[in-house]
């Protein structure tokens, strides 16, 4: 089973290490690609005014940068660790166990800009580039699509937990056992709404509750079944998506 996980604008610094191993990551075959961003996001960050053009940054995030200039060298951490914002703050990596951190390492899959789908437990450095980034001569989407689906295109069981934008970067469509996730509330007026804030929360809340089960499971079925033993509103909505139900705010 898979879980893909959005990575997030927000990161945290510092690290172990020099520097990020690009072949060591998973999915080593899409190290060629990789190299690539990391070089032009480098060269890039040389100028700031066209960086902050490109990564769409505003005068207080210039510091953002910064980081990339040197990403090539910076210190790095477990990309579940890396990331903060909603969705990592309800995952709380940080409280999970040895076994459970074993667990993500092996099921969930962060989707960066930069280095493409890795594994949560994946040592990245920090750095500043999102699925909608402009960089001189490379179209990001064009870049990622092909070969990240390609890698994602296997036959398990793949909960897709990506925004829209990522989701573009690399789909699983060719998959038949891949399910994107919808989040909706239900009101105490019984009316169900799509979610927006805390949409990520949910989805944050959902894949801790996955790794702290610790079951690889093998269908949708298996899943379905043990969200109904663990009190999850979780239900097949249309072809090829999931519905998680959450109590209105």
């Amino acid at each position: 089973m898979l879980i893909l996980l959005p990575p997030s604008e927000t990161k945290r610094e510092g690290g172990e290490g020099s520097r990020v191993a690009v072949a060591g990551l998973r999915f080593p075959r899409l190290a060629g690609l990789r190299r690539i961003l990391v070089k032009e996001v480098a060269l890039l960050a040389r100028d700031p005014a066209a960086s902050m053009i490109a990564l769409k940054l505003g005068p207080r995030l210039a510091d953002e940068v910064g980081r990339n200039r040197v990403v090539a060298s910076s210190p790095t951490m477990p990309a579940l660790d890396r990331y903060t914002g909603v969705l990592f703050d309800a995952l709380d990596a940080a409280s999970l166990t040895e076994v459970e951190r074993q667990f993500a390492g092996q099921n969930v899959v962060i989707h960066s800009a930069l280095f493409g789908p890795v594994s949560a437990m994946d040592h990245i450095p920090a750095y500043r580039l999102s699925h909608d980034s402009r960089l001189p001569g490379i179209q990001l989407k064009r870049h990622w699509q092909e070969a990240v689906a390609r890698e994602l295109g296997g036959s398990g069981l793949t909960l897709d937990l990506r925004s829209e934008g990522y989701v573009a970067l690399g789909p699983v469509t060719a998959n038949p056992n891949a399910f994107y996730l919808r989040v909706v509330s239900a009101g105490p007026d019984g009316m169900v709404r799509a979610m927006n804030h805390f949409n990520k929360s949910a989805k944050g809340l959902l894949t801790r509750q996955i790794i702290q089960n610790a079951t690889d499971f093998a269908s949708i079925t298996e899943l379905l079944a043990w969200a109904v033993a663990a009190g999850i509103d979780l239900t097949l909505g249309g072809s090829g998506e999931l519905v998680l139900v959450v109590p209105g705010h």
